[in-house]
């Protein structure tokens, strides 16, 4: 929908966000999913997305809220 709606090719999404063509055509069509934070990342990174839509996981260490830890026993 992103893509569509900003009139951009596969080609230049994959430019943008470092994530390949094919792979990019696969999340279209359903055959793929992105499930790996880190593409994740390049994807929201390389749209621009704003952190106060994507959480701290765009914002730099030094802003981003520190989560709290959990003892695991």
């Amino acid at each position: 929908m992103v893509r569509e709606r900003g009139h951009l090719r596969q080609e230049d999404m994959a430019l943008l966000t470092r994530l390949s063509q094919p792979f990019l055509s696969m999340l279209e069509s359903g055959q793929r999913r992105l499930t790996n934070i880190d593409r994740i990342i390049e994807l929201l990174d390389g749209l621009d997305a704003p952190a106060e839509l994507t959480g701290p996981m765009l914002l730099p260490a030094q802003l981003a809220p520190a989560l709290p830890l959990q003892a695991v026993s």
